[in-house]
């Protein structure tokens, strides 16, 4: 039974050793050097170039378009050649984006074969006791649930996180070389930006982790319920059975509803603040105009880099919470692969036995009687 959503839906976990559980999941990325090394400089080269793509509105609209008014036969050769050079840009932007995505989703696959592979063989070796005390759904959930957000980060969340990273610092460095004055204003909406991501993201964590239990609790149960159906219908139980499910979905369906009641204002909130900055800005940014302190290509590939300076935020704080759903599911993947494996203490021999049913000693016999000890 699949857990409830993707993406920015899937139930969320805080971790507890997030540094540990990053450190084990580079050690099973042991051979990937070299893609990785190639998958950071197209993530790199992706963001430079949709950066250096919104400064070229400044010299296209303060060199070209602004000096072209009232020309009647304008010569548009560098305007055009100035175009093709953005093209080429987006362009290998765009090439790069798509060979660091491949890349990780050949990375993240073979990552998760191993520990797939290094899960299946020592749940093998693992004692009765534990398949005793663990339900199959709850066993289940590390090969569907867990690695299913674990690939999500290592082939999507991570690229996307480091990608926003360095567009955030980018954009953050232009707008400081094209206006440190509207940077200012920048700088005071990200600031509360920030406090609205902690805040939301402080109430959700304890819902999310909730889900998180309680979805494995309800797998655990439909699994053992349905394994169990003869009996519960030999004993008469459906009724029983029945108000067990309704009480743990019940549970799942709180902890959903609040976690996700949390989760899914964040982005109008994020978005509506976005806005408000770029009104801001604009209004700023012409009353400098009009002033003589900005020129109009100035002002609007700041206004640019103010809408892309705000979605990688919002963005980041999605992912972030993304992120740390799959660590908390690496860390339950690496926890049961850390269980103690069931002692081998020797070899055992089955013989041929002979009984003496008065004194009820038993011999060892050469030939087969039907009954054995060791």
């Amino acid at each position: 039974m699949a857990g409830p959503g993707h993406r920015g839906r899937m139930a969320m976990a805080k971790p507890q050793n997030a540094k540990k559980t990053v450190k084990r999941i580079l050690s099973y990325m042991d051979g990937y050097g070299l893609q990785l090394a190639l998958v950071i400089v197209g993530i790199i080269i992706s963001a430079a170039a949709g950066i250096a793509g919104t400064y070229f509105l400044k010299p296209l609209i303060n060199i070209y378009i602004v000096p072209f008014i009232g020309h009647e036969n304008p010569d548009f050769s560098g305007f055009i050649g100035m175009l093709t050079l953005m093209g080429g840009i987006y362009l290998a932007g765009a090439l790069s984006s798509y060979i660091y995505g491949r890349l990780m989703v050949d990375i993240a696959t073979g990552t998760l074969y191993k520990i797939r592979t290094d899960l299946f063989t020592h749940m093998e070796r693992l004692p009765i006791r534990h398949f005793d005390t663990h339900t199959h759904g709850e066993l289940m959930s590390h090969y569907t649930n867990d690695t299913d957000a674990l690939r999500e980060m290592m082939s999507q969340g991570i690229p996307q996180l480091i990608s926003s990273g360095i567009s955030v610092a980018g954009v953050f460095i232009m707008m400081l070389v094209l206006s440190p004055l509207l940077t200012l204003l920048v700088v005071a909406m990200l600031i509360i930006m920030l406090l609205v991501i902690a805040n939301i993201g402080k109430r959700t964590s304890t819902y999310f982790k909730r889900q998180q239990e309680t979805i494995g609790k309800v797998n655990g149960y439909v699994e053992e319920m349905i394994e169990g159906q003869r009996v519960v219908k030999v004993f008469s139980r459906e009724e029983k059975v029945i108000e067990g499910f309704d009480e743990k979905n019940e549970e799942l369906c709180r902890a959903a509803t609040s976690a996700n009641t949390f989760a899914n204002i964040l982005m109008p909130i994020m978005g509506n603040l976005s806005y408000l900055l770029y009104a801001v800005t604009a209004v700023s940014g012409a009353v400098l105009t009009i002033m003589g302190r900005m020129d109009l290509g100035t002002i609007a590939s700041f206004l640019q880099y103010t809408r892309t300076f705000s979605h990688p935020i919002t963005q980041m704080s999605q992912l972030f919470n993304s992120v740390l759903n799959a660590l908390a599911g690496a860390e339950r993947i690496f926890r049961l692969i850390d269980e103690e494996p069931e002692s081998d203490e020797g070899d055992v021999t089955l013989v041929n036995v002979e009984c003496n049913e008065q004194s009820g000693e038993i011999t060892e016999s050469d030939c087969r009687t039907g009954q054995w000890a060791w």
